[in-house]
């Protein structure tokens, strides 16, 4: 049905609005904390991207694919997964099988993927890895996403203009290398991608 990749979930108005329009018949939400291998539900977003949910009428459960069954995703008209490690949470979605799954959840249902997820959700996670490879502790060393979509994002992009050296002269040789033009995303935007219609929400 319906694929969302933000940088920091739906926080912005206009966000919230063009969400409000895709999801007038959706009741129930279930917000996935994965990829947060150290606080999960305690993660300090999840309370600010719950009442997000709930402004969009939907009655939110807290969702664990590393406790529960990935099948009860199904159960929900809108899947989100905040942010966290993106190793972890490709790693934890192999591990539970759970890749299958989401492709369903994708297209029958919402799906919201932001920071670390909208790598899992894409073609592979080596954007993430030239920047921050001290986050695969895992020492995972296949990094194909699971490849919902061809769509590659940069999240938080001018945040992290100042915190990495040479953050936007990398993304254009990692661009030039694998001939892909990525997105680059700022807090409170995101990218709609329906039906292989993408549009892009800005702030």
């Amino acid at each position: 049905m319906m694929i969302v990749l933000c940088s920091n979930g739906l926080s912005s108005k206009n966000i919230l609005k063009k969400m409000s329009e895709k999801t007038k018949k959706c009741k129930t939400a279930a917000l996935v904390v994965t990829a947060d291998n150290e606080y999960k539900e305690k993660n300090y977003h999840v309370e600010r991207v719950t009442a997000e949910l709930e402004t969009l009428n939907l009655c939110v459960d807290i969702f664990d694919l590393d406790v529960c069954p990935a099948e009860k995703l199904l159960n929900y008209d809108v899947v989100e997964f905040i942010g966290g490690n993106p190793f972890y949470l490709l790693n934890s979605i192999r591990k539970n099988n759970a890749s299958e799954l989401l492709k369903t959840v994708a297209n029958t249902k919402v799906l919201i993927g932001w920071s670390a997820a909208v790598f899992v959700f894409g073609p592979t996670l080596e954007l993430v890895n030239m920047y921050s490879p001290e986050m695969n502790f895992w020492g995972l060393t296949d990094l194909r996403g699971i490849d919902l979509t061809k769509v590659e994002v940069l999240p938080h992009y001018s945040k992290f203009l100042d915190r990495f050296e040479c953050f936007e002269e990398k993304c254009k040789a990692y661009e030039k290398k694998h001939a892909v033009e990525v997105i680059r995303l700022n807090d409170g935007e995101g990218v709609f991608i329906e039906d292989n219609v993408i549009s892009i929400c800005h702030v």
